[in-house]
């Protein structure tokens, strides 16, 4: 059920994080032509071979000049970092091993043969592929780009996502609630889950009342490609979403998970709209849990990106007990190259501050009942891991 949303130019100063439609290939040799990469100073090797120590300084290099020609084995040139190698030198002398007196350059420490030298096209040569379209731009890749005078980038068209919470309970996080409310917190943990993709969603909300939330999702449908929703999906009398979806022409693709926390998911398309609706339980662990384990995947494939598949060891025996898949919150700990995982004390799918305290969630099958410390098993990452 992945989508493709197209491709768009954007900004090279824009274009971190976001997922590259194009192939970069490089447009010279890398390093364009053959570079000092200490100070110092440039002479043909033979002379050293033939026993010369003493050269005379014919003049000096700057990174960003023009190059040079040495004229003769006799002779060297001095030469800053970065800088052209003349064409007849291929050697460079750092000055640390080098006294210049007099206009007279001795070598105390005879070098290597071609030292200090970062050869045109050591790296790449000129056409050869650089970057894969598919990929992540990081800030490497942005230098990368930029070194190829990339100033426009092709990339990913990210969907338009509205997040739409429910429920009369719930307040303005700015608003003290009264004793019977609380403050919106799943929609401002979907925004910000959200704008690390690089989108920055609509967000509505619904009280639970039918005609508003007929209203306010058949906007959504038409406008936004994705929706969101946190809450009205289990079995509660206020529990419209699923009744009026279908209402409005959604198809509901499935509706319930054998798994806990988050088993009232709900998942449906709109086909003439071509909207993508995640409705997950309000709870604040099962919002956040079905994210990951749903709508993160389902972005990742519809921008052309892989899925991560994470292990982790056990850093403890577990044990769980009925039919369903369990999604349990848990930290990571990096030891010896080997990634643990403890779990973290949750007080069931609306503990919020447990979630702030994991780095994700060990997945459990219930297979089985018993799991021994030591064991590798799947876990879904909610923070980087790496």
């Amino acid at each position: 059920q992945s989508r493709d949303y197209g491709e768009e130019w954007v900004p090279i100063r824009d274009a971190t994080g976001r997922i590259l439609a194009e192939d970069i290939h490089a447009d010279r040799d890398f390093p364009p032509f053959n570079r000092s990469t200490k100070d110092g100073i440039a002479i043909h090797y033979s002379a050293i071979e033939q026993g010369q120590t003493d050269f005379q300084v014919a003049g000096v290099l700057a990174a960003g000049a023009p190059p040079r020609v040495l004229g003769s084995a006799t002779s060297c040139i001095e030469i800053m970092t970065g800088a052209v190698v003349p064409e007849d030198a291929n050697t460079v002398v750092m000055y640390e091993d080098v006294v210049i007196e007099g206009g007279i350059a001795h070598v105390k420490k005879p070098p290597l043969k071609s030292a200090n030298i970062h050869f045109q096209g050591s790296d790449e040569k000129m056409g050869a592929l650089l970057l894969q379209r598919n990929s992540l731009i990081t800030p490497a890749a942005i230098g990368v780009m930029a070194s190829v005078g990339k100033s426009l980038l092709r990339v990913k068209q990210l969907p338009g996502i509205s997040i739409i919470s429910t429920g009369r309970e719930l307040v303005q996080i700015d608003t003290s609630p009264l004793p019977h409310q609380i403050r919106r917190s799943n929609a401002y943990a979907l925004f910000s889950a959200l704008s690390k993709e690089g989108i920055i969603p609509l967000l509505l909300h619904l009280d639970d009342d039918k005609d508003i939330i007929r209203q306010k999702l058949a906007y959504a449908i038409q406008e936004m490609d994705v929706l969101l929703l946190s809450g009205g999906v289990s079995r509660g009398k206020f529990d419209f979403i699923p009744e009026i979806l279908s209402e409005l022409g959604v198809d509901m693709i499935f509706h319930k998970v054998k798994q806990r926390p988050g088993k009232p998911f709900w998942f449906g398309i709109h086909h003439a709209a071509k909207t993508v609706i995640f409705s997950f339980p309000g709870n604040p662990a099962s919002t956040f849990a079905n994210y990951h384990i749903y709508f993160k995947p389902w972005l990742l494939k519809s921008l052309g990106m892989p899925v991560p598949e994470n292990h982790v060891i056990l850093g403890e025996n577990l044990s769980i007990q009925g039919e369903l898949t369990r999604f349990i919150r848990a930290r990571i700990q990096w030891s010896s190259g080997t990634i643990t995982a403890t779990t973290v004390h949750g007080n069931g799918s609306g503990d919020l501050t447990s979630l702030a305290r994991s780095d994700g969630f060990i997945q459990l099958d219930p297979e089985r009942q018993n799991f021994k410390k030591g064991e590798l098993v799947p876990f879904i990452a909610t923070n980087n891991i790496v």
